[in-house]
């Protein structure tokens, strides 16, 4: 069983190398699985935190936090197979914007995952994001993309 990636975000990046970076992996991940990017408006980290939330119901969710676990791309894999056989359909990862996710969002989430452990200018982070999906997608299809 596929899960489906949904990246839900605040705001659309507006700046030029982050809108180039989306573009780039969407077109990458077109024929690898469906990753669907989805926009909250902006606002108060109180205010993003409850539409990041809404805008995720129904999904496993997964916070983008520099306090969270720090993945390896391999361990990224295996969980992403574990989530197929246990046939999660839907997984959401929320990206807030500058002043970060609530207390409250964190604790909801089903996993608080960090890109490192320094803080990321949420726009790169969705680039990054994208690029390990993308690695994640090549290593289920045995691409020799990713290299240990």
């Amino acid at each position: 069983m596929r899960v489906d990636f949904r990246i839900i975000a605040a705001a659309k990046p507006s700046i030029a190398y982050a809108r180039d970076g989306v573009r780039f992996f969407e077109e990458r991940l077109k024929p690898l699985g469906k990753v669907e990017l989805r926009y909250v408006k902006a606002g108060s980290s109180e205010e993003v935190s409850a539409r990041l939330l809404q805008a995720s119901e129904g999904c496993l969710r997964i916070a983008m936090d520099e306090r969270g676990e720090n993945w390896t791309t391999r361990e990224f894999e295996s969980r992403v197979r574990r989530w197929q056989l246990h046939s999660v359909r839907h997984v959401a990862f929320l990206i807030g914007a500058a002043d970060g996710h609530t207390q409250a969002l964190r604790e909801t989430c089903d996993h608080v995952l960090c890109l490192g452990r320094h803080t990321m200018q949420h726009e790169l982070a969705l680039v990054v994001l994208l690029e390990q999906i993308y690695r994640i997608h090549t290593l289920l299809a045995g691409s020799p993309y990713h290299r240990d």
